[in-house]
């Protein structure tokens, strides 16, 4: 399982302390996107200070002009005030969904806890239709897990 076999890079590159955080998460999202055919956009969102807002951080893929996402709108947005994984196998079913592209067909988001809150979160989008498994999902909180780590 092409999982497995990305942890120990996902390892390696949190360690390498000679790069900085931005650095390393912009390493993760090229190692998630070239590896992961269904991965189409990979990136990181964090809490602005003490305002309910995120900020984009690193990622790979198409361009968006979602750079702030006010807590609860769109998928990232929602995970920011619920804390829970938020797995949306078809776009167009969900009513709270800010379109990045429209190619966008699902879309992953799991946050990242430091000390217990939550901070941040990785977004994954993919042109292809309920991609994700819970595979994906216990793969990403691995991924969250090691990137709290950094933060």
């Amino acid at each position: 399982m092409i999982f497995e076999q990305l942890k120990p890079q996902i390892e390696a590159i949190v360690s390498n302390t000679e790069a900085t955080v931005d650095a390393r998460l912009l390493s993760i999202c090229e190692l998630l996107e070239k590896n992961i055919a269904y991965y189409n956009w990979v990136g990181f969102y964090f809490r602005n200070g003490t305002k309910h807002e995120l900020h984009l951080g690193p990622y790979v893929g198409a361009p968006t002009d979602h750079t702030v996402i006010p807590f609860g709108k769109g998928i990232c947005g929602q995970v920011a005030v619920s804390n829970q994984n938020f797995v949306v196998p078809d776009v167009t079913a969900q009513s709270n969904y800010i379109a990045c592209s429209i190619t966008v067909k699902a879309e992953i988001v799991v946050p990242i806890f430091v000390n217990n809150e939550n901070i941040g979160q990785i977004d994954i989008d993919s042109n292809t239709i309920d991609p994700f498994t819970t595979q994906d999902e216990r793969f990403l909180e691995f991924v969250c897990k090691k990137v709290a780590k950094i933060l």
